[in-house]
């Protein structure tokens, strides 16, 4: 499957969309689109918190959604591209969905499986690998993952201050025993 330099960054901009509106919603700022015979077939971003499911992530949600779009759970004629390298837990999904080329932004050196921590996008033993892109709008990608835990810790912080302003011993106003 051959893609432009130009589809992918436009695939990258409409991801950045969805990572965007996960990091104003509280979310880990994820955003992934799916594209089929260029065109834009699923987007989603990170839901995590929002729905209360570990399994919630963009990817996952974008999988979910092209298959319905498409009515069927092979989506070997489709672009996933995510702004964060995929977890095991996605390039599993991704393997299963037979998605030919990943697209993603920024490595993920802590639970990357396409990669920086496993490369489980290359286990011949998982079927036909597809192709990777890495490193698509990169530095968007890492700023917006900086800007939301810098924002996380602030807040937090703030949080911790205000616990500290308490007295101890004193029962918090509205509480019940």
């Amino acid at each position: 499957m051959n893609v432009s330099i130009e589809f992918n960054q436009y695939l990258m901009k409409e991801a950045l969309k969805e990572a965007q509106l996960a990091f104003l919603s509280g979310e880990v700022p994820v955003g992934a689109v799916v594209a089929f015979r260029g065109e834009i077939i699923a987007r989603a971003h990170n839901r995590v918190e929002e729905l209360g499911m570990a399994c919630a992530h963009a990817e996952m949600l974008a999988i979910e959604d092209a298959s319905r779009e498409l009515g069927n759970w092979r989506l070997s004629d489709c672009v996933l591209c995510v702004t964060l390298e995929p977890c095991s837990m996605c390039i599993g999904a991704i393997r299963l969905a037979r998605i030919p080329l990943i697209v993603y932004g920024a490595r993920d050196e802590r639970l990357g499986a396409c990669g920086s921590l496993y490369d489980l996008s290359l286990d011949p033993r998982l079927g036909s690998p597809p192709r990777v892109i890495s490193g698509v709008q990169h530095d968007e990608c890492v700023n917006l993952m900086k800007e939301f835990f810098k924002e996380q810790r602030k807040n937090s912080t703030k949080e911790k201050i205000l616990d500290e302003k308490q007295p101890a011993g004193l029962i918090p106003p509205g509480f019940m025993l």
